[in-house]
């Protein structure tokens, strides 16, 4: 089976989120985009992080994606009590499918951009193929070919920036704002029943 990974904090899902992954759906033909929030993301703050938070963001993903079915979800992350390292997804993943060359993956330029800092980074670079999405607006690819004259490989998608950001659906709850217009409905209803980011 054809997969790519999209890994990621989650927090929470949203529509940019979704779109990006049926852009990756329809234009490369994987069978499966799987989902995989990090457990413990190791770029950012662990005392938001905790298991609730973990628990909350794995379920809004489920309900977000449960009627596609060439997404998925795993929650493969939840079985290490330890920062979630990309390299070590990737090679127990390549364990499990044992692909024939790199596994896809799905990121974000303002992400990738810091890879060389990532775990392992220089280990990763030789098991994975990025598809990458501008994070920004005046996107400069420059850095991005240093960093492929260095050996990480990558597929620029040309889907337009959607300015639509996790933190940006935390704020508005938190603030009793509209937010049902940038996250599935579900999501923002199961954002409100389980008071999720402290309504």
């Amino acid at each position: 089976m054809s997969i790519c990974l999209y890994q990621g904090s989650f927090n929470p899902i949203h529509n940019a989120h979704l779109k990006v992954a049926e852009y990756v759906h329809e234009k490369y033909g994987f069978e499966k985009i799987v989902f995989i929030p990090a457990f413990k993301p190791p770029h950012k703050d662990n005392n938001e992080f905790d298991a609730d938070n973990a628990i909350h963001r794995l379920n809004m993903i489920q309900i977000a994606i449960d009627s596609i079915p060439y997404f998925d979800v795993s929650a493969i992350e939840y079985t290490r009590n330890r920062p979630s390292y990309t390299y070590d997804t990737i090679v127990q993943i390549k364990q499990i499918v044992k692909p024939k060359d790199r596994i896809n993956f799905i990121i974000g330029t303002d992400a990738f951009i810091k890879i060389e800092s990532w775990h392992r980074s220089y280990e990763l670079k030789d098991l994975v193929n990025f598809i990458l999405f501008v994070r920004e607006n005046n996107f400069d690819e420059a850095p991005f070919l240093e960093l492929r004259k260095k050996g990480y490989q990558y597929d620029l998608t040309e889907m337009p920036f959607i300015d639509i950001s996790a933190s940006e659906v935390r704020e508005k709850v938190r603030q009793h704002k509209d937010f049902y217009d940038i996250v599935p409905t579900r999501v923002a209803d199961y954002i409100k029943q389980n008071n999720v980011y402290k309504i």
